[in-house]
């Protein structure tokens, strides 16, 4: 997890989140948060998610592509707040 960057944090949530979502729905849901997200940004780092197996990738349609978490991608997240955790909880 610590590879990746804090945009494939924060996409990895979003997808997590969400039921198998199109490419334009994660790019709704991540802009309503940060802004502004081109298509040049959004997708080369959902293909860098699918290609660490964080994310799997299928088809709707012909032209509609849907991600969703992996086993690995809940993990990485589990681990990744777990981690967290231990920061925030200290005292």
């Amino acid at each position: 997890m610590f590879e990746l960057t804090g945009f494939q944090r924060d996409l990895l949530y979003v997808i997590a989140g969400l039921d198998k979502p199109s490419g334009q729905m994660v790019k709704e849901r991540i802009e309503r948060d940060i802004g502004e997200v081109k298509h040049g940004r959004l997708y080369p780092n959902l293909d860098t998610l699918v290609d660490r197996g964080f994310v799997t990738k299928g088809q709707h349609d012909r032209r509609t592509n849907y991600y969703q978490i992996s086993e690995a991608g809940i993990q990485a997240l589990q681990q990744r707040q777990a981690w967290e955790s231990q920061f925030l909880d200290a005292e």
